[in-house]
C-alpha cells in the first residue's frame, strides 16, 4: 500500500527501511498471493513527497535480493528516470546488478517502428547488448532468451487502456518468468489517464486476444504494478512478483499533474490528450474511419473522404458529451499511411475541455453510432486481423462484438457496460496500491 495523503499535496509517513516498508506493506494489504510482493524504498522525511517512479524508488534503495543478479530489461524508450535519464544506462552503470539483456514490445527498443511491424531481435548498437523480439512471431520470452537472466525487470510507460499491447506483453513475460521460476519486477509508472474513472465495456473471455487477454474494461484504471498483481493472482500465473511502487503518487492524479517529462509512448500516441483519448478512439481502428494514423494529431481526430464533417460535429455538440467538443477539421494522411493514405480529408477533432469529466469510451461509441445513422451506405467495419483472423477488428479491440451490434440499442449496451464496469472495482480492489 501507498501510505494515503490527508490532502492534495501533503504526505505524513513514517521513515522506514526498505524492509520495514515492505513489512508495513504487507500488514496493511494482505497481499492476494504469497508470490506477489510489493517493495519501495524509504521516502524523504518530508511532508510535501514529489511523485516519482518505480524506477527512481529502486534505483535509491537497491533491494538486497537484486544485488549481483544478471537483470533481463523489458522496456522501451518511455522507461526513464524523474529527470529524463535512460533506464538502461542507469542499471547498465551499476556494479551492483548487471544488465545482460533488453527485451522489445510492439514500435521497438527507441519507439520508432510503425505499428504492427514485426520488430526484429538484434543487438544494441548504444549498449553491446542482446535486444529479443517480443513483438512478431515470439510475444513471449523464450528458455532460451532467459537462459542468463536472474530475473526480468518490467519498466515501461503504459497508457491506461486494454488494448495497449504493452499489457499483453507483461503478462505473458510474467508466465515466461514463472515457468523459469525467477523473479519479475515491475517497476511501476502513473496511469496516465488517473486511476479513479473507469470505463468498459469488461472483455468477454471469447474476444480475448493479444489487445486484450483478460476480462478488464476498455479503460481500467489501474498501473502496470496493479495489473500485474491482479493477473498473478486473480488469472492464476503464480509468478514470484514483485512490484515496486511509485512514491507519491495517488489516484485521482493524471500524468499531466504530477510533474514528471512525458515521453510520447508511440508514434502515434505522442501527446497526453492522444493518451486520454485513445480508450475510445482505438476503436475508430475497426471501422472504415482515419483514427489519424499518418495525420498530425492521431487518435485525436477522426475522418474520410465520404464523411458529413459538419453534421456530424453539429450532433455530437449538441448532445454535450462532458469535456468535449468536437470540432470541423480537414487533415492530410501520409502516403503511406493504411487508410486514405495520400489523401486529405474532412472530419472532427475531438477537443478535451475537462480531461477530468471526459469519457472517451462512452463518447466515441456515440461517435461511431452517429457516423453508422449518417452514413449507411459508406460506413463499414473493418476485417479481421491476419494474426486473429477468427475476430472482427472491432470485436477484439471493444472485447466484445455487443458494440459492433448495437445499433439502435447503444443505451443498452452503455448500461450494461456501466454494471459491468462496478463489478470490476470490486474485482480490482485487493490489488489496488495507491489511494
Amino acid at each position: 500500500m501507498i501510505f494515503p495523503r490527508p490532502s492534495r499535496r501533503l504526505l505524513h509517513v513514517r521513515s522506514l527501511s526498505l524492509g520495514g516498508l515492505c513489512l508495513a506493506m504487507a500488514a496493511c494489504h494482505s497481499a492476494p498471493s504469497r508470490a506477489t510482493a510489493a517493495t519501495s524504498a524509504a521516502p524523504p522525511s518530508r511532508e510535501s513527497l514529489p511523485v516519482r517512479f518505480g524506477l527512481d524508488v529502486l534505483l535509491a534503495d537497491m533491494p538486497s535480493w537484486m544485488a549481483g543478479k544478471r537483470i533481463g530489461l523489458i522496456t522501451n524508450h518511455t522507461g526513464i528516470d524523474h529527470t529524463g535519464r535512460s533506464n538502461i544506462e542507469l542499471l547498465r552503470v551499476r556494479s551492483d546488478v548487471k544488465l545482460v539483456a533488453l527485451f522489445a514490445f510492439e514500435h521497438g527498443l527507441r519507439g520508432d517502428a510503425p505499428a504492427g511491424q514485426p520488430i526484429a531481435s538484434s543487438v544494441d548498437a548504444e549498449t553491446g547488448l542482446p535486444i529479443y523480439s517480443l513483438y512478431g512471431e515470439i510475444q513471449k520470452p523464450t528458455p532460451e532468451m532467459l537462459a542468463n537472466v536472474d530475473l526480468l525487470v518490467y519498466d515501461v510507460q503504459d497508457v491506461g487502456a486494454r488494448p495497449y499491447t504493452r499489457v499483453s506483453t507483461m503478462a505473458l513475460s510474467m508466465q515466461a518468468a514463472a515457468s523459469k521460476e525467477i523473479p519479475f519486477v515491475v517497476l511501476d509508472r502513473p496511469n496516465p489517464l488517473g486511476g479513479v474513472r473507469v470505463e468498459g465495456p469488461v472483455l468477454e473471455p471469447a474476444f480475448a486476444s493479444f489487445v486484450g487477454m483478460y476480462p478488464i474494461p476498455l479503460r481500467h484504471g489501474m498501473t502496470l504494478g496493479e495489473l500485474a498483481r491482479m493477473y498473478n493472482d486473480r488469472y492464476g500465473i503464480h509468478a514470484d512478483l514483485r512490484v515496486v511502487p511509485m512514491q507519491g503518487w495517488r489516484r485521482d492524479e493524471r500524468f499531466g499533474e504530477t510533474g514528471l517529462p512525458w515521453v510520447g509512448t508511440s508514434p502515434n500516441i505522442r501527446t497526453l490528450d492522444a493518451a486520454l483519448l485513445y480508450p475510445g478512439t482505438v476503436l475508430i481502428e475497426g471501422t472504415n474511419l482515419s483514427e489519424g494514423r499518418g495525420s498530425a494529431a492521431p487518435f485525436e481526430q477522426v475522418g474520410a473522404p465520404w464523411f458529413r464533417a459538419d453534421t456530424v460535429a453539429r450532433e455530437m455538440n449538441a448532445r454535450r458529451l462532458p469535456g468535449l467538443r468536437f470540432d470541423v477539421v480537414q487533415f492530410p494522411i501520409a502516403a503511406d499511411a493504411r487508410k486514405y493514405g495520400g489523401q486529405t480529408v474532412p472530419g472532427v477533432r475531438l477537443v478535451i475541455t475537462d480531461p477530468d469529466a471526459v469519457q472517451p469510451v462512452r463518447s466515441v461509441l456515440q461517435l461511431i453510432e452517429t457516423t453508422r445513422r449518417l452514413h449507411t451506405a459508406d460506413f463499414q467495419w473493418v476485417g479481421a486481423n491476419k494474426r486473429e483472423p477468427s475476430l472482427l477488428t472491432i470485436d477484439r479491440l471493444a472485447g466484445t462484438d455487443r458494440a459492433r451490434k448495437a445499433s439502435g440499442s447503444l443505451a443498452e449496451l452503455l448500461a450494461r457496460s456501466d454494471s459491468e464496469v462496478a463489478a470490476f472495482r470490486a474485482v480490482r480492489a485487493p490489488y489496488l496500491l495507491y489511494h
